[in-house]
């Protein structure tokens, strides 16, 4: 019954330059560029220390660059310099612009560090996208 099970798939990682709105399922390998908290709620010393961190982290590889949003225990994991993989991640849309973001479905792993340049010129956060409705006759 054990041999029945697919074999795991290798994950194809995707360059910064290829994000697009609203897709989902990326695993990138990035550099932290910079990391601002945004966000702290809870108290620390309370019964279940549930505390809900957020920080939007500059991220990007030699392509480009882009948003990403740290959530809770995430936020440790991303100092600035640091390498990391960021598995099933998706694009989340704010005030128009992209955010890259991973849920409970994906995972951020510290890697060893990268060789690659972050290209500082092409912030993919900073164009503006609008949603258009195309009616079909």
């Amino acid at each position: 019954m054990a041999d029945s099970k697919p074999g795991l798939r290798k994950p194809v990682f995707t360059k910064v330059d290829q994000l697009r709105p609203g897709t989902s399922g990326h695993t990138l390998t990035v550099k932290v560029v910079n990391a601002k908290m945004v966000m702290q709620k809870g108290r620390p010393d309370g019964p279940q220390s549930r505390q809900m961190r957020i920080a939007e982290c500059l991220v990007g590889d030699e392509t480009g660059m882009v948003i990403f949003t740290a959530r809770n225990d995430q936020v440790d994991l991303m100092k600035e310099g640091a390498t990391v993989i960021l598995r099933n991640a998706k694009i989340d849309m704010f005030k128009g612009s992209m955010r890259l973001a991973v849920d409970k479905w994906g995972r951020v792993e510290v890697t060893e560090p990268a060789s690659f340049i972050v290209k500082e010129d092409n912030n993919l956060s900073l164009i503006e996208y609008e949603l258009v409705n195309v009616v079909v006759e």
